[in-house]
């Protein structure tokens, strides 16, 4: 068995796409950042290429991954020999720098071990995040004040402000966020709650892929916090989804944040699988940590 490595995004979707779109919920990041690298280019992400890969012996594809600099590789669920297989095919090629992973919390684990054993890297949780499927959708009740409504460019410079406020208070974006906001923009991707004509919060959500979509970046300015505006402009973009005939639709909490769990259970969604984003630094930076590990997509 091994890892087949590549830089061509149409040769990974050829050899891995069915595999990834057989399990749309367990891999949700890797096919929306595929979906975004589709649309927007490889330079989506950063100036640095893509890479691709994905894992076979005998039969069909049994595993894959990708990395989209200078975010951390994303891993699909891994054998044990497949993610140590993994590690040391990314150490030997001295051309990209490998920050860390982000994957489910085992295969997480099991590659950063095979990491540290290579090359002598420190490990830290940088992020430890909840994966959750909406069941029943339940909306608020009683509902606050205001409606919904789908973002447009309108809204661009107000929403790249707020895209802002959430990668300072979540460290999970980096990067040009104006890009984010337009790709979103550009398939319909966000909605805000609006009250009195001005919008109080806003719900993001990814393009369909395989049937399956995922909320992200829910924003309340810290001001008008409390009001259950997120709650609302989350339960409308799962709402729309649904409508859409989008049969799986996740999102990601903050394991550490009590508040975005309790409310997502709330609304209906249920626990699927817990991910960890990991950072590799050398010993000697060990208490050093870099807060933007995550991907945004």
């Amino acid at each position: 068995m091994a890892w087949t490595v590549t830089y061509d995004l149409e040769e990974f979707r050829a050899a891995a796409g069915g595999f990834l779109r057989a399990r749309p919920a367990r891999h949700t990041t890797l096919l929306t950042v595929v979906s975004s690298l589709v649309a927007a280019g490889s330079g989506r992400y950063g100036d640095q290429p893509p890479v691709y890969g994905w894992w076979t012996g005998a039969g069909p594809v049994e595993g894959a991954f990708l990395c989209t600099p200078p975010y951390p590789p994303l891993l699909s669920e891994l054998s044990g020999e497949a993610a140590r297989e993994l590690a040391r095919t990314l150490a030997r090629d001295g051309e990209r720098q490998i920050t860390g992973v982000n994957a489910g919390r085992e295969t997480a684990e099991t590659f950063a071990t095979a990491w540290q054993a290579l090359t002598g890297a420190v490990s830290g949780v940088e992020q430890a995040h909840r994966l959750y499927r909406l069941d029943g959708l339940t909306p608020p009740d009683p509902a606050p004040p205001g409606r919904p409504r789908t973002a447009t460019t309108a809204d661009r410079d107000l929403l790249i402000t707020w895209c802002e406020g959430f990668a300072r208070e979540t460290g999970a974006l980096r990067g040009d966020v104006a890009a984010l906001v337009d790709d979103k923009l550009g398939h319909g991707g966000i909605t805000l709650w609006e009250l009195d004509g001005r919008p109080v919060a806003c719900a993001g959500i990814t393009r369909t892929v395989a049937e399956m979509a995922r909320v992200a970046l829910v924003y309340t300015p810290p001001e008008l916090r409390g009001r259950g505006y997120a709650g609302a402009a989350t339960a409308a973009v799962s709402r729309a989804a649904r409508d859409a005939g989008v049969k799986e639709i996740l999102l990601f909490t903050d394991v550490a944040n009590p508040t975005s769990n309790a409310l997502y259970q709330r609304l209906g969604y249920r626990p699927l699988e817990d991910h960890l984003v990991l950072s590799f630094s050398s010993a000697s930076s060990a208490g050093r940590r870099d807060p933007e590990q995550g991907h945004p997509s």
